[in-house]
């Protein structure tokens, strides 16, 4: 048996990011970046909501689902439920936008609730829309600086 140490093995070098996880009460190594922390609050129901709808509309577009009464036994809700969410379709573009884009909310009650909107989306003229929708953020800040 020889072992002599006079030629040594090559030396290996593996480039790559790693990061750490928890898994369970363990830590344990994974490859790859670590993901983002998300970013602090909570997105407000009401955008979720229209996310929702946008989604529902694709899938009744794209034909995986026939109809509102098939998205409400998928989604274990009723058929009113389903028809509350989808009016925030009819609300103009740029006041979904505002909606979707709205800032995540760090504590307590969300400032804008579906029962807020649904007034304004039962409107189908959009110029109206926009003038209710103004009133109500109006109403919104004048409530905050209190």
């Amino acid at each position: 048996m020889n072992t002599s140490t006079t030629n040594p093995a090559p030396a290996l070098t593996v480039a790559g990011t790693i990061h750490f996880a928890r898994r369970g009460r363990t830590k344990e190594l994974r490859a790859g970046p670590a993901p983002a922390l998300h970013e602090p609050g909570r997105v407000p129901r009401v955008a979720r909501l229209l996310a929702l709808a946008l989604r529902f509309e694709d899938l009744i577009r794209a034909g995986e689902v026939t109809d509102h009464a098939e998205l409400a036994r998928l989604g274990h809700v009723t058929r009113a439920r389903v028809s509350q969410i989808m009016s925030l379709l009819h609300l103009a573009p740029d006041i979904q936008e505002h909606i979707l884009f709205l800032p995540k909310v760090m504590r307590g009650r969300d400032p804008l609730i579906l029962s807020d909107l649904r007034p304004i989306a039962a409107v189908p003229d959009w110029r109206r829309q926009r003038r209710m929708w103004r009133a109500r953020l109006e109403r919104a800040a004048a409530v905050k600086a209190q």
